[in-house]
């Protein structure tokens, strides 16, 4: 057990104060421990949000990582980039990320393990060795996993700091009024439909910020967006989608895909590129997923354009682009 005392100069959030204190863990893991009663207040259990006075003393416990108990899986994965450090996938439309009720095996992670022959961050937790962030089982794409703590706290830092670049094609039932957009708004979980998540006022959800692109409209009307998360919440694109009045086609949460004019055979939503700082060398490391087939008949039309996007870091030029 560690001790820390507040000196007179001290104070702050909890949390707050332990992230500068703890340079090893991220804000996020030292909340997870706070919640679980390794870090205890003057010998007593708080929350991470407790204000700290001088005088204070801090008691923390590290406990052991737990061993792993999922399964190895030897299942298909589209490797994008690895190294010693993270491993970044091209995620099939319809797997699972990590196991939860209803899905108990055959998920990324399993996959993972098997490939990693184990070596993944531990801090992740039992279920979620080396799962830094997630995508929706319907969503392809883009998604990175770190193979050592010190990785995982880099990336869950840059994801929760805003510090990479996260672009998205999608196809909308209906084109957007707006060639450019950004919805600034905040999402929680709805209140009766627990499977939702929806737009809310500020003070009962999540800050989410989307900016979208409209690329182009089919003859069907449907169109081709380009969003570039600034956050990222659960469902978050789906549910601005929706909030904007164009639904994604082939959503099965968000829309009616069996009444949309054109039918698809999954979720249109691609985690296209995705850009970090590598964590041992600082190096940018822009990642991309080829466009999946379904996308094509959309995305041809607008190739010239994505190969401009291609030459980006980040977003925040694409206003630029035409």
């Amino acid at each position: 057990m560690t001790s820390l005392t507040i000196p007179e100069s001290g104070g702050g959030r909890m949390d707050t104060y332990l992230a500068k204190e703890l340079s090893d863990f991220s804000r996020a893991r030292i909340q997870d421990l706070i919640k679980e009663g390794h870090i205890t207040l003057n010998g007593a259990k708080v929350k991470a949000r407790t204000t700290l006075k001088p005088g204070d003393t801090i008691q923390i416990t590290i406990p052991e990582p737990s061993a792993l108990e999922l399964p190895p899986q030897d299942l298909p994965l589209e490797v994008i980039h690895e190294d010693s450090d993270l491993i970044v996938l091209n995620k099939a439309s319809g797997m699972v990320v990590h196991p939860a009720a209803g899905n108990p095996d055959g998920t990324l992670v399993n996959a993972l393990l098997h490939h990693c022959q184990g070596q993944l961050a531990g801090i992740g937790g039992v279920e979620r060795p080396g799962i830094v962030h997630r995508l929706d089982k319907d969503t392809s794409g883009c998604i990175v996993a770190a193979k050592t703590d010190r990785a995982h706290q880099s990336l869950v830092s840059q994801f929760s700091e805003r510090q990479t670049a996260k672009l998205y094609l999608a196809i909308t039932e209906t084109p957007p009024k707006k060639t450019h957009q950004t919805v600034f708004n905040h999402i929680a979980r709805h209140p009766r439909q627990r499977q939702k998540m929806d737009v809310c006022n500020p003070g009962t959800g999540k800050p989410a910020i989307t900016d979208v692109h409209h690329l182009w409209t089919a003859e069907d009307g449907s169109a081709l967006i380009l969003c570039a998360l600034h956050t990222g919440r659960t469902h978050q694109i789906r549910v601005h989608t929706r909030y904007l009045g164009h639904p994604l086609l082939g959503d099965p949460i968000y829309a009616k895909p069996a009444r949309q004019k054109r039918e698809t055979p999954r979720l249109m939503l691609h985690a296209w590129r995705l850009g970090f700082s590598h964590v041992e060398t600082g190096q940018w490391l822009q990642n991309e997923a080829p466009i999946p087939e379904e996308f094509l008949p959309w995305t041809d039309r607008v190739s010239q354009r994505l190969d401009k996007i291609r030459l980006l870091k980040d977003s925040q030029e694409l206003d630029a682009l035409w």
